[in-house]
């Protein structure tokens, strides 16, 4: 039996999802690759603040309120890379599968399993 691949359906929805709420408050008009591409930086700025000063980051380094802040900041990037991509006419989905293709030609796994370098280093 074989798995659906529900990703391309989720992120379809999303798009929708983020797509009316935007046009439901004329933001449109700001949401300029430009301008969501900032966002997007600032957003994961934001959630790199929540791990500034911890050892590594890890699942028991964190309480309830740096979860939440951590969840809260990933759902905020994905919204506007999503919109961004939407704005660029950009398939995530596609995407993604296209990239993790020319990775794993970049980083074959006999050449680099267990190993951290870049693959113009081996």
């Amino acid at each position: 039996m074989t798995n659906p691949s529900p990703p391309a359906s989720d992120l379809l929805e999303l798009r929708d999802i983020v797509r009316q709420f935007a046009e439901e408050r004329d933001w449109q008009q700001f949401h300029t690759p430009k301008n969501l591409a900032m966002a997007l930086s600032v957003e994961v700025a934001e959630l790199v603040e929540h791990f500034q000063w911890l050892k590594t980051g890890a699942d028991a380094e964190l309480d309830d309120r740096q979860r939440l802040g951590i969840r809260h900041e990933l759902a905020d990037s994905l919204v506007y890379l999503i919109r961004l991509a939407d704005c660029v006419n950009v398939d995530l989905h596609s995407a993604v599968i296209e990239k993790m293709q020319l990775n794993r030609e970049k980083y074959p796994v006999d050449k680099v399993k267990g190993q951290s370098r870049k693959y113009t280093d081996y």
